[in-house]
């Protein structure tokens, strides 16, 4: 930036959207050989939110993205950039992101999608962060937005039980450097355990449509380690102990990684922000629809040092600190 002062990045708003339709547990027992206590025994989900053929991921990331605008005030001619974090776009290209541009009214400035899995908002956020530290972007919509109902198997068990779709957004601006806004993030990959979750086909291919494969057990425990160190890398970054962190935002995937993640932290469970059990995982859309609630029930305040974590396919994986 020729020798100027780095710029600061403020969280400054936050949105969701979550499809009209919710299946429970006991929905799903009714087309799948599975149970309410299974499903919760072994993730914590109860209930999901499943998309109409009307609520794409560009329907749902507009909505997201309107509401985070309305939550810090600005209009949608003050977007400069749209980073929208998905693994279900509605189509290979235009990007869902273009598409959210469209919807909002936006002429100018850019707009791409990310793909990085149940990471993506992770993702998202850092290649944020950077356009705006070096001038590039001075307001930018973050969003994650997911329809993985329509790439999942509804004959098997063990996976078409643990997603939901929705979409959540948060609006990034220019501010002063100092305390507050996004300390740090840190972005991991590891392609060699691809393998491990991944989609088997091709999304939008008619006559091989994608569906999701994953070996739980091994994704559990890569998730458990690589989160662990991750959440340690951002406190460390930041010359932080566990103690400074006010509330735990993690991706919302199974409530036994989100319990040892806490735990790991020394977190009362108040502390946690859990929507798995309601949401189910929503991939790249579950960070920001957890930090929407978080933020809309007065939970988390203007001040608090919010800590972020996420890991999916490919596999990827990271963090980000927050002072909101």
């Amino acid at each position: 930036m020729n020798g100027q002062p780095r710029l600061g990045v403020h969280l400054v708003g936050v949105g969701g959207y979550l499809p009209e339709r919710i299946v429970s547990n006991h929905d799903l027992a009714l087309q799948v050989e599975t149970s309410d206590e299974w499903i919760r025994e072994r993730t914590g989900i109860h209930q999901r939110h499943l998309a109409a053929p009307h609520e794409t991921a560009a329907y749902m990331g507009t909505r997201a993205a309107q509401a985070a605008l309305d939550d810090a005030g600005l209009l949608a001619s003050d977007v400069d950039a749209i980073i929208l974090a998905t693994s279900t776009p509605d189509q290979a290209f235009p990007a869902t992101a273009a598409r959210v541009q469209a919807a909002l009214g936006i002429t100018r400035g850019f707009a791409f999608d990310l793909a990085a899995a149940c990471s993506g908002f992770i993702y998202a956020m850092a290649t944020a962060d950077a356009f705006i530290r070096i001038g590039q972007a001075r307001t930018v919509l973050v969003i994650g937005s997911e329809v993985y109902s329509r790439i999942l198997d509804w004959t098997d068990r063990a996976t078409c039980v643990l997603f939901g779709d929705g979409a959540g957004a948060v609006v990034l601006r220019a501010g002063e450097p100092g305390t507050r806004g996004i300390l740090s993030t840190h972005l991991h990959a590891d392609g060699s355990t691809g393998d491990l979750l991944y989609v088997d086909g091709a999304v939008g291919r008619r006559d091989r449509p994608g569906t999701i494969r994953m070996q739980g057990r091994e994704v559990f425990r890569h998730a458990v380690a690589k989160l662990s160190a991750s959440v340690d890398e951002a406190l460390a970054a930041n010359g932080l102990a566990h103690a400074d962190v006010d509330w735990l935002v993690p991706h919302q995937a199974n409530k036994r990684i989100i319990d040892a993640m806490g735990r790991k932290l020394g977190l009362p469970p108040e502390r946690v922000i859990v929507t798995v059990d309601r949401h189910a995982n929503t991939s790249a859309a579950s960070i920001p629809l957890a930090l929407a609630e978080g933020m809309r029930d007065g939970r988390i305040r203007r001040g608090d040092l919010v800590l972020m974590e996420a890991l999916g396919g490919g596999m990827t994986w990271g963090s980000a600190l927050v002072r909101m």
